[in-house]
């Protein structure tokens, strides 16, 4: 009885896990003593932001999908690794100081953590004191319009998800994935060489990713032309987004369109990091 069970199932879809080899532009920051910050030219367009309720995993808070058209800009090729964040943490405080040795997870390339949203501005203030451009935190639209790359699936390489190109919790599966690695750790920043058409690494997991954004449940209202979502009436103790997943996410977390939110003073955590963008390089 158990065989003939087994064989009326149905086969278990094909994991498919989409790797490209792409082209893409960059410029190279020179932070001092061989460090350096490697930006990515991300071309404008168009994107539906959010997730159709289709889609598992889908919440509420990722309604209603929208169109928003984005302006071309810069972002950081990998999260911001630990010796980037020592050399700008180095440079001359503008508001507030910085622990230069705050991630758990020891190693120069690995990303820093430990990063609250307060510590992100002050880092981006730095830096663009530094090289005379605007560094800033990526709005959340310009966040998932350079994650999904051009792509509409639930990550940038396909419908599902693998430990073999993302850092997450690989005791959970997504979709028809498999269950895979747990590291409970970082890893260094490209590590799993699984890049989008972009040119960016780590979108999926490995940290959270702070967004300049204010916190709102759902996208009734939200701008439509890439901007950060930020109330006049609210000041800068509210909720911020943050996108990406960690290392020890759920593989459901690490969505292209999933959504966190935090008090931008909380970072008492090895999961919460910082990518940065610049639109001024642009013309460069």
């Amino acid at each position: 009885m158990a065989e003939s069970t087994k064989s009326t199932q149905e086969p278990k879809p094909k994991l498919v896990i989409k790797r490209k080899v792409r082209k893409a532009q960059y410029f190279t920051e020179d932070l001092g003593n061989g460090v350096e910050l490697e930006m990515v030219l991300i071309p404008g367009g168009s994107f539906i932001m959010g997730s159709p309720e289709t889609e598992e995993g889908h919440s509420s808070d990722e309604e209603p999908q929208h169109q928003v058209t984005v302006k071309g800009f810069c972002m950081g090729k990998y999260p911001v690794t630990q010796a980037q964040w020592q050399a700008v943490a180095a440079l001359p405080q503008v508001k507030r100081e910085l622990d230069r040795d705050r991630s758990d997870f020891k190693g120069e390339q690995r990303p820093v953590e430990n990063v609250s949203w307060y510590d992100s501005i002050e880092f981006c203030s730095r830096l663009s004191r530094h090289t005379g451009r605007e560094y800033r935190l990526p709005s959340e639209a310009e966040w998932e319009y350079a994650a999904r790359a051009g792509t509409t699936t639930p990550f940038h390489f396909g419908e599902t998800i693998t430990t073999e190109v993302a850092n997450y919790n690989g005791d959970y599966t997504y979709g028809s994935g498999r269950k895979g690695e747990y590291r409970r750790e970082t890893t260094a920043v490209g590590s799993l060489k699984a890049a989008n058409a972009f040119g960016l690494y780590d979108m999926h997991g490995n940290v959270w990713e702070w967004c300049a954004d204010n916190w709102h449940s759902n996208y009734e209202e939200a701008p439509d032309n890439g901007s950060a979502w930020i109330d006049a009436e609210e000041d800068d103790d509210s909720r911020k987004v943050m996108r990406g997943g960690s290392w020890v996410s759920y593989p459901v977390i690490c969505r292209s369109a999933c959504r966190g939110s935090l008090y931008p003073g909380d970072a008492v955590n090895d999961v919460f990091g910082i990518r940065v963008v610049c639109v001024s390089a642009w013309t460069l």
